[in-house]
C-alpha cells in the first residue's frame, strides 16, 4: 500500500502543475526547459501554495489607496499602531490555523478570552494573588477549556462545530455568572498595563514580541515538524492518516489544547490593553479570527493552509479597518469590503481547483460550475461593494459641513482660524451608531458642524463594545484630529486612551456618559443624574399612587451613567418614596427585542409588578409592546426614550410618560463646546458658555449642563419631532 505525501497532495503532481515542464525541450535532448511564464508559475506555486499572492496584491492596493486618502496612514507610528491593535486577534488567528487545517473549528476562543480575563481579575483582586500567579491561573483555565474541547472532539468524536458552539456558551456563561454581568476588574498596576499600553524604545508595542514568539513557535510546529505534517495529513483524510500510523486523536487534541491556552494568553493581553477585565471580552473575535485564517488561504475543509497566509489575512483586515477610520469613511465598509475580498479569494481558489481537477480527471468544459460564471459572480459582488462604498463616501462628504467661510448662526461660538488653512476636525463617537437615541444626537451635531464650518467625523461601534471604542479612538489619535468627543460605554476602560489623546494635545470631551475626570477636559451633561433619577421615581410614584412594585430595564449592567441613575432612583425611593418596591433590574443591551423578552419574563416571574421603568431608549417601546401583547392594562410603562418612537404607545395609553432631554440639542451643544475649547474661549474655571441657538448655558465644575429633563405625555408629545 502506498500513501500520498501531504505536500504532494497539497500542490498536485507534476502533471497537474501544467504543461510547463513538458511543452518545451531543445533538440539536443537536454530535457524539458521552463518557459518564462512556466518559471513564474512554478515559483508562485512554491512561494504561494494556496493562492496567497491574490491577498498580497489586494493588500498592496489597500496600502497604496490609504496612503493617498488617509492622513498619517503611511507612517512608522501607524504601522506599529496597526500591529498593536491586532495582537489579541492575531493570537487567536494563529491558534485557529492548525485547528482548521485538521478540518476542525474552534468557536470558543473569544469566550475563553473573556473567561480568562475575568479569572485573572478575580485571582488578582479577590484572591490576593500576585500578577504572575494570576496569569498562571488564567493560562490553566485556558488549558482546562482547551482540554475539554479536545476530549469531546478527539476522544468522543463529536463534531467540533457542535462542541465549540456549546463551550462558547459555557465559557461566556461562567464569566457572566462570576460577574453577574456588571462587575469589572480595574485598578491594575502600571507595570502590568505597560504590557498592553506601553512601547519598547518608544516605538515598538510592548505586546508585539509576544505575538512574534507565539508565531515562531507555531511555525516550527506546523511547518518544520513531523507533527505539522501529520496535521496536514489528518486534514486530507483522518482515516487515511490512521492507516499511515498517525495518532490522529492525540494530534487533534493537541491543537485544541493549544488553542485554549493561547486564547487565555490573549485574554491577559486584552486586560493589559484596556485596563479592565470584563465578562464580554473577546465577543465576536472568533469570527474575525476565522475570517483572517480563511482569507489567508486555509481551506475550511482541511488539509491546506499556511501561517504566512494567516498573517497576510490578519494584516489585510487590520489595514482595511485602520485605513477606513483614518480616511473618515464609514466603518461599515470594512464588513462589506472584507466580505467582497473573502468571496473573491474563495472564487479564485475555486477556479484554480477546477482547473486542477480538469487536468487530473480530464473533466469536460461544461463542468458543474464554469470559471466564467464564478468570475461574473465575483465581479458582481465587488461592483456592488464599490457602489456601496461610493455612496457612503458621497454621504459622508455631503454632511461634512459648509465651506469654512460660511457665516455662523447668531450666537455661535467664535471660530478658530487654523494656521494651515484646514477646517478643524471634531471626531464624535456614540455608544452605538444604530441606536435611535444617538441617531437623533447626530442630527444636532451635524447642524452645529455646518453652522461653525467644521469637519465632523461620526464613528463608533454598531453595538455596545468598549474595546471597539478604544480602537476607534486610537485611530483618531493617529489621524491627529483636533477634538475627540465620546459617549462613554465603560468609564475605566476608555479613560486610559483618552489620557493618551490629551497628552498628544487633542481636546477631549465626553457627552451622554462620562469618563474619569482626569481623562477629559469637559463633560457635556444632558441632565444631572440626580435630576434624572428623581424625575423618574416621582413619576412612578404619581402613577402608582405612592405604593406598588416596579421593575427597571437598563441598557447594560456595566453602563456607568445608567448605574448612577439607578443609584439615585434607589436613594429617592428610600428617602421620599418608601411605598415603592423595586422588584428587579434587567439588562437589555440597548436592544428593543431583548427589552421585549425581558419584560415578558418580568410579567411572569414578578406578577405583582405594576410599572416598568426603562432607562434605555430602545427599551421603552420594547417593554410597551410586551405589555400591549400581554393585555396587561394594569401595568404602566415609563422611561427614558425618544418621543418619535413612542408616540403610538403613548396615544394608545400603553406608555404613560417618556422622560428625556432634547437629544438634538445634546449633539449640537457638544460640537459648540469642542469649537470653543479650540478657540480658547472655554477653559477650566469657566462658569458659563454661549451655546449658539441654545443661549447661555451653565457650567458646574467641569460639567456643561444642557438643562433639566423634559416629560412627554399624550398632551404634548406631538409637539416634538426627534
Amino acid at each position: 500500500m502506498t500513501t500520498k505525501t501531504p505536500g504532494l497532495s497539497e500542490r498536485g503532481d507534476d502533471a497537474s502543475r501544467g504543461p510547463a515542464l513538458s511543452e518545451r525541450s531543445d533538440d539536443a535532448g537536454r530535457g524539458p526547459a521552463l518557459s518564462e511564464p512556466g518559471l513564474w508559475a512554478s515559483r508562485r506555486e512554491r512561494w504561494f501554495p494556496n493562492g496567497e499572492w491574490i491577498l498580497l496584491v489586494a493588500l498592496a492596493a489597500e496600502m497604496a489607496l490609504f496612503s493617498v486618502i488617509a492622513p498619517n496612514f503611511a507612517t512608522v507610528a501607524n504601522f506599529f499602531e496597526i500591529s498593536r491593535l491586532g495582537v489579541e486577534l492575531g493570537l487567536l488567528a494563529i491558534a485557529l490555523t492548525p485547528v482548521i487545517i485538521t478540518g476542525g473549528i474552534d468557536l470558543s476562543v473569544g469566550a475563553m478570552m473573556g473567561l480568562a480575563a475575568i479569572l485573572f481579575g478575580v485571582a488578582w483582586r479577590d484572591w490576593g494573588l500576585p500578577l504572575p500567579a494570576a496569569a498562571i491561573v488564567s493560562l490553566l483555565v485556558g488549558l482546562a477549556g482547551g482540554g475539554l474541547n479536545a476530549l469531546l472532539v478527539a476522544r468522543f468524536g463529536i463534531p467540533p462545530l457542535i462542541v465549540t458552539l456549546g463551550t462558547l456558551s459555557l465559557f461566556r456563561g461562567i464569566a457572566e455568572g462570576i460577574t453577574q454581568g456588571a462587575v469589572n476588574y480595574t485598578g491594575f498596576p502600571a507595570r502590568f498595563l505597560a504590557l498592553g499600553q506601553g512601547y519598547l524604545g518608544g516605538v515598538v508595542p510592548a505586546q508585539l514580541p509576544i505575538l512574534l514568539a507565539v508565531l515562531a513557535g507555531y511555525i516550527l510546529l506546523l511547518h518544520r515538524s513531523v507533527i505539522g505534517r501529520a496535521l496536514y495529513a489528518i486534514g486530507f483524510g483522518a482515516d487515511g492518516a490512521r492507516y499511515a500510523g498517525i495518532p490522529v486523536n492525540r494530534r487533534i487534541g493537541l491543537v485544541y489544547v493549544l488553542s485554549g491556552v493561547v486564547s487565555a494568553g490573549a485574554g491577559i493581553i486584552y486586560v493589559a490593553h484596556l485596563g479592565q477585565a470584563r465578562a464580554d471580552a473577546g465577543t465576536g473575535y472568533e469570527l474575525d479570527a476565522i475570517t483572517a485564517v480563511v482569507l489567508g488561504g486555509t481551506s475550511v475543509f482541511g488539509g491546506r493552509g499556511t501561517l504566512g497566509g494567516t498573517v497576510l489575512g490578519l494584516v489585510a483586515l487590520a489595514v482595511l479597518r485602520n485605513g477606513l477610520r483614518l480616511a473618515a469613511l464609514p466603518s461599515e465598509l470594512a464588513g462589506v469590503l472584507t466580505g467582497a475580498l473573502l468571496i473573491a479569494t474563495i472564487a479564485i481558489d475555486r477556479i484554480r481547483s477546477l482547473e486542477h481537477a480538469k487536468v487530473v480527471a480530464h473533466l469536460p468544459e461544461d463542468a458543474d460550475v464554469k470559471n466564467s460564471q464564478v468570475a461574473v459572480l465575483c465581479a458582481a459582488v465587488i461592483t456592488g461593494s464599490l457602489i456601496v462604498a461610493s455612496t457612503n463616501v458621497w454621504l459622508v462628504r455631503s454632511i461634512a459641513g459648509v465651506p469654512a467661510g460660511a457665516p455662523a448662526a447668531p450666537g455661535a461660538a467664535a471660530r478658530p482660524a487654523p494656521s494651515n488653512g484646514k477646517r478643524p476636525v471634531i471626531a464624535m463617537m456614540p455608544k452605538a451608531k444604530g441606536d435611535p437615541y444617538f441617531v437623533s444626537c447626530r442630527v444636532g451635531a451635524e447642524e452645529a458642524a455646518k453652522e461653525l464650518g467644521v469637519e465632523l467625523i461620526w464613528d463608533g461601534p454598531t453595538g455596545l463594545d468598549a474595546a471597539r471604542q478604544n480602537e476607534v479612538i486610537e485611530n483618531w489619535i493617529t489621524r491627529g484630529v483636533d477634538v475627540i468627543a465620546v459617549a462613554v460605554e465603560n468609564r475605566a476602560g476608555i479613560s486610559t486612551v483618552l489620557r493618551k489623546a490629551r497628552q498628544r494635545g487633542i481636546k477631549v470631551l465626553t457627552w451622554d456618559a462620562d469618563a474619569e475626570p482626569d481623562a477629559r477636559d469637559f463633560f457635556v451633561n444632558q441632565a444631572t443624574s440626580e435630576g434624572i433619577g428623581n424625575t423618574l421615581t416621582d413619576e412612578a410614584a404619581r402613577l402608582l399612587g405612592g405604593k406598588g412594585e416596579f421593575a427597571i430595564l437598563t441598557g447594560a449592567l456595566s453602563a456607568a451613567n445608567q448605574n448612577e441613575w439607578i443609584s439615585f432612583i434607589k436613594k429617592r425611593v428610600a428617602e421620599q418614596q418608601s411605598g415603592l418596591t423595586l422588584s428587579t433590574i434587567r439588562p437589555t443591551d440597548d436592544d428593543r427585542d431583548k427589552a421585549f423578552a425581558e419584560t415578558q419574563t418580568i410579567l411572569r416571574v414578578h406578577p405583582n409588578t405594576r410599572l416598568v421603568m426603562a432607562i434605555s431608549a430602545p427599551a421603552v417601546p420594547g417593554a410597551a409592546e410586551a405589555v400591549r401583547q400581554a393585555a396587561r392594562t394594569d401595568v404602566f410603562v415609563i422611561g427614558l426614550s425618544l418621543p418619535n418612537i413612542n408616540k403610538p404607545y403613548v396615544h394608545s395609553d400603553v406608555v404613560q410618560t417618556v422622560v428625556l432631554w432634547n437629544t438634538r440639542d445634546l449633539g449640537y451643544l457638544t460640537i459648540h463646546a469642542g469649537m470653543q475649547m479650540l478657540a480658547g474661549t472655554l477653559a477650566a474655571g469657566a462658569q458659563s458658555m454661549p451655546g449658539g441657538r441654545l443661549g447661555q448655558l451653565q457650567i458646574r465644575g467641569s460639567e456643561i449642563i444642557l438643562g433639566p429633563p423634559l416629560k412627554f405625555t399624550k398632551a404634548n408629545i406631538d409637539q416634538f419631532d426627534f
